[in-house]
């Protein structure tokens, strides 16, 4: 009998104790301060338990607008040839915007000089190893401002009775950056006019009729 009630007084002290602890547990979530409650043991009610939690505070900073800036592509090319013709055109691009070549060439006869971008930038036999005319859309020659163009059709430049020709040139078909970008090509200045399609001539919608290539660079 003294062993039944001992084992029944031990379940009771073992439950209040249990329950005791579950409540001081629960009472710091709903308390005043849940920064910092008292837990009592059961066992030794004059010596509290101090739970402590620390706040932990994050502030993320306000995200700053993105800043677009335009950015300027540069290149310049170099003309040379086996006369005394030469130049130097130089271009520049806004972004995604049309090309600003910039042409200066001297040594030419007085008058108009075909004015190309041709496919390759490769000069080991002379300029006749550029190849054809820069036509990634497989169009018939044309003037720069027609719809039907090869993309390296510039048109002519005018040299004057010192045989100086300068030119600015605004395009929209040759990039200096992408698939289509002019660099790693060549430009070459022709020795006749270049009829621009139009002069019915066999070579008119293949090369302008503009006769032979005095002097390239890219």
């Amino acid at each position: 009998m003294q062993a039944a009630l001992a084992a029944m007084a031990a379940q009771t002290i073992l439950f209040s104790t249990a329950t005791a602890t579950s409540h001081s547990l629960l009472a710091p979530l709903s308390g005043p301060n849940p920064t910092s409650s008292s837990l009592h043991s059961s066992f030794s009610p004059r010596l509290p338990l101090k739970l402590t939690c620390h706040s932990l505070i994050f502030s993320a900073a306000a995200p700053k607008p993105l800043a677009v800036v335009a950015a300027t592509k540069k290149a310049v090319a170099v003309l040379k040839g086996t006369s005394s013709v030469e130049g130097v055109v130089t271009l520049s691009q806004e972004d995604s915007g049309p090309t600003t070549v910039n042409v200066r060439v001297i040594g030419l006869t007085p008058g108009a000089h075909g004015f190309h971008l041709h496919e390759f930038g490769d000069t080991t036999n002379g300029c006749i190893s550029t190849g054809p005319h820069f036509n990634p859309n497989g169009m018939t020659h044309g003037a720069p401002e027609d719809d039907v163009r090869h993309a390296g059709d510039l048109g002519n430049i005018i040299a004057n009775a010192d045989g100086v020709a300068e030119a600015t040139i605004v395009d929209k078909q040759i990039p200096l950056t992408g698939p289509n970008a002019v660099v790693g090509r060549a430009f070459v200045v022709h020795e006749l006019a270049d009829d621009l399609g139009k002069g019915g001539h066999e070579l008119s919608l293949s090369t302008g009729n503009a006769g032979g290539r005095l002097a390239c660079g890219m």
